[in-house]
């Protein structure tokens, strides 16, 4: 069974309409990475911060960050913030996925691509 919320539906529908929603909020949830931003270029001697607020939803318990499609921590405050590993030179992948109590993901997330110089 496909599950379409609102904004799914509404994107679907009317062009463009993608700049103006939210990449990963629904009726269900959302994950907001406040820092770093997307393409932000990073110092690779400076300790980077993961800024975020996720709303979970119904199937939702706690969230995983992943660096690189490797798990690198486990949060159970749905606001705060995390400190990432040592980030070496080039570019990285990180990602905030919701999962289960199972430590199953539910399919929202949101990640951002940095290049750490």
């Amino acid at each position: 069974m496909i599950r379409m919320s609102a904004i799914t539906v509404f994107v679907a529908l009317v062009p463009g309409a993608f700049l103006l929603a939210p990449v990963c909020a629904s009726a269900e949830g959302s994950v907001t990475i406040e820092s770093p931003k997307d393409g932000a270029r990073l110092d690779a001697m400076k300790q980077t911060s993961l800024v975020y607020e996720v709303l979970p939803g119904p199937d939702g318990n706690h969230v995983h960050v992943y660096l690189d499609d490797k798990e690198v921590g486990i949060l159970r405050q749905l606001k705060g913030s995390y400190a990432l590993p040592t980030l070496a030179a080039g570019k990285h992948d990180i990602c905030i996925k919701v999962v289960n109590k199972g430590h199953t993901p539910i399919g929202l997330q949101r990640c951002v691509g940095v290049t750490v110089e």
